[in-house]
């Protein structure tokens, strides 16, 4: 999977693009612990239009950005969603965790 962040008056983007499994968690945490360290961050996108794939970790992973932007009170958009990313994240309820673009 490639990680690549890209903050913009004080939006933060994480787009993400491959698989999205277990084997790329370092990557996804490191991608948002130094977005969430930006002060002028007050609002995170994490685009998912170039994924094809993600499992129950990553379902995992994007939940704890979550609870951390919470913890902030920073917003998390998930977009870009489609095909069978949306259909995981369909069935695992996630539209009633996340704001889905």
């Amino acid at each position: 999977m490639q990680v690549t962040t890209n903050v913009d008056g004080g939006k933060a983007t994480i787009r993400l693009s491959g698989r999205f499994d277990f084997n790329t968690h370092r990557e996804f945490r490191v991608a948002y612990e130094s977005v969430m360290e930006q002060v002028a961050v007050s609002q995170v996108t994490v685009d998912l239009a170039g994924v094809d794939y993600l499992d129950s970790s990553a379902l995992g992973m994007l939940l704890m950005l979550r609870d951390r932007c919470e913890a902030a009170k920073r917003p998390v958009l998930l977009s870009g969603v489609k095909g069978s990313v949306k259909q995981v994240l369909d069935i695992a309820n996630f539209g009633k965790l996340f704001k889905i673009d």
